[in-house]
Order: C-alpha cells, then structure tokens, then sequence
C-alpha cells in the first residue's frame, strides 16, 4: 500500500506558512496560529488538515479580507518554472486556496488577482468554482482573458476550473445543464502549445460528455476538421470514456465502424482459478472473415465482484489494429489482482468480454479466490 498522502502533509507544513507570513507580517502571531492549526491534527486527513489551516489563517490574519490577502500574496514563494505540476511540496498552498473560497468570495477583485498568483504556484481550480457559481459572467470573461495569458498554469485554470465533474470539487451544476460556455473557452485553448494544457481540455470534454453525449461529439467532429497530430491526441482522450461505454457515435468520430466478419476463434484464461493477490492472463485469437481490411479497435471488459457480490465492469484497452481479409490476430492482456487503494478484489466469478468497436463479440470467465491454491502432487 502506498503511504498516506496525509504524512507528507504534517505539522511542519503549517509551521512553514507561519514563518512565510511572520517574514511579511512582524505583527502575525505565529505562536497563537500554530496552536490553533494543530488542534487535533494528527487524526485528520489531508484536506481536512488543510481547510483547518485555512480556518486558523481566517482567525489570526486580518479580519479585514483585502488587507489580509494582500499580506498572505507578499508571502508567496516563487512561481513554479515547471509546465507541470510534480510532488507535494506545491501543496503547501492548498490551505491558501480553501481560504480563498471560505473567505474571499464577497471580494472579487481581490479574490481574482489572489488566484492568478496562487495558481501559478499551485492551482486555485478549486477556489475559482465558488466565484463561477456567484459571479458567473464576470468570472467567465476574466477567465477568457486567461486563456491567452503567458503563463501555462493560468491558462490550465481556463480548464481545469470549469471542469463540471472535477474529482475533487463540487460540480458545477449549470455547466452540467447547459455546457455551451464552457466549450467557448475550451475553443480558445484546444491548440495551445502545452500538452499540461491540452489534457486538461480533453479531460473537461470527457466530463462534458457524461452529461451531454451529443456536443462532446458535435465538438470534436468540428475540430477534427484540419486537426493537428496534437489535436487529434487531444481528441481521442476526450473521447475515452465515451469509447469504453461502446458509444457508437464515438467510436464512429475515431473512424471504427461496426465491425463485420470480425469472430473470436479462441479465449483462453490462465489460471482458471486465481488467488487475490496474483494474477491472470487472457488471451483471444480474432479472425477477419470478411472481404474486406477491418480497422478494430479491440478492448477487454472484466466484470470485478464487489464487496456486495455483485459485478463492476472495468474497460482495458487491447489494442488498435487493421486485420487483414482472412487474417487473424493473437492479443494478450495480464490482470493483476493486486489490493490497490484505487480497486479491492473479492473472490468470486469474473466474467470477461472482448469487445470489438464497440460490441462484445466473445466472453469468458475466471474464478478469484481467497486462499492460495494448493498444487496437487
């Protein structure tokens, strides 16, 4: 198991922003503050900890906002070189931003101006949500300002912020409904020079798609018009999710068509019986028995038992492939059955399908269980 994410965010991470401040600030009691932020700390969670450092923040800094951001601004530390995001050390800010959204939201300007400079730091995809829901227009157009911005981070928070499914946010309920300003700004940014821009574009399409199939697709049917390989990239990723659910229209967008001619001549599953904590090997032979040159996409859809017995499909991909008239293909996928944080396995049956632009043309199974199979002499 990987080590809590909470350990890399101990007490020495609001002793930090206490001596950051006290540089800016000889007034900021950081005897008081610390002891206020620590206040049952080791139990928390890492965002938990962080929005208690923001709330200490909110106690012992001015109560008047404007004054009190501009003095936690002087105590930023310098602005990340790097395109992307990388270690927890950037997280040292994820209690300025809680506090951003707690206390800032009645503070436009100020509000705004201490997100440009968070989020190239760090990132106020978060904090920006709160200030969409209120000031919606306003927030919109400071944010198509910042789609042309110098600064790669900014230009991320475009994207990033107006994701309407981001993990670890609230949702943005309108943007659920009616997707429209949010593809506006994402017109703006489908070609920029950054990929750490880009993946956030495509990933703000796949959550635009869950809600509203049809305009992810009009999007990128529009845009692979003279598409670069770097739009076409981004494109694909957008669809992803839309694939996997066997979306014909998606698939379509990708140039697979309904497979015809296309048979499973053999599945094999090895072991037939396997111990959590080991893993399995699928393997499917397809045949191409039509006239014609077959471009497939090929994936592996096994169904995991849950906690409650019953099944969760999980979508892999096998591979992209052209099959030639009267060709055939062998593909090999490894399933590990390793307890992750991300996925548990139970014992049970696992059904497994193999799915071929979109339609399961051939199934299997294997059986998981607790205890190590014993060999038999």
């Amino acid at each position: 198991m990987a080590e809590p994410l909470k350990n890399f965010f101990g007490p020495e991470v609001p002793a930090r922003i206490a001596r950051m401040i006290k540089e800016v600030d000889s007034t900021f009691d950081e005897d008081a503050f610390l002891t206020d932020a620590l206040i049952g700390y080791q139990e928390l969670e890492l965002t938990p900890r962080a929005w208690q450092i923001a709330h200490a923040l909110g106690r012992h800094l001015p109560q008047d906002y404007e004054r009190a951001i501009e003095i936690l601004l002087a105590s930023l530390g310098p602005k990340l070189e790097a395109a992307e995001l990388t270690g927890m050390d950037v997280f040292i800010y994820l209690p300025h931003v809680f506090y951003v959204a707690k206390f800032g939201v009645d503070h436009f300007e100020a509000s705004m101006r201490a997100q440009y400079e968070l989020t190239q730091r760090f990132t106020a995809e978060y904090s920006i949500r709160g200030f969409l829901e209120r000031y919606p227009e306003r927030t919109l157009d400071r944010l198509r300002d910042w789609a042309g911005d110098s600064n790669v981070h900014v230009r991320r928070l475009v994207s990033e912020g107006t994701r309407p499914r981001l993990p670890w946010a609230p949702r943005l309920r309108a943007f659920q409904d009616d997707p429209q300003p949010v593809l506006q700004l994402l017109e703006l940014l489908k070609d920029d020079p950054e990929l750490y821009v880009r993946r956030s574009v495509a990933n703000n399409l796949n959550d635009i798609g869950k809600d509203n199939p049809t305009a992810l697709i009009e999007t990128c049917r529009q845009w692979l018009s003279g598409a670069t390989a770097e739009r076409t990239w981004l494109i694909r990723h957008a669809l992803r999710s839309a694939v996997k659910r066997g979306e014909p229209a998606a698939l379509e967008v990708l140039g697979f068509v309904p497979a015809t001619g296309v048979e499973v001549r053999d599945i094999h599953l090895a072991p037939a019986v396997a111990s959590i904590g080991e893993s399995v090997t699928f393997t499917v032979e397809l045949a191409n028995e039509s006239s014609t040159a077959q471009q497939l996409l090929v994936d592996l859809r096994v169904h995991f038992v849950k906690a409650n017995g019953r099944p969760s499909p999980k979508v892999f991909v096998l591979k992209e492939l052209e099959v030639e008239p009267g060709g055939s293909a062998r593909l090999t996928k490894t399933i590990s059955l390793a307890q992750h944080t991300t996925r548990t396995h139970y014992p049970g049956k696992h059904r497994v399908e193999v799915v071929v632009n979109g339609r399961v043309i051939g199934s299997g199974a294997f059986d998981v269980v607790v205890e190590s199979r014993i060999p038999t002499s």
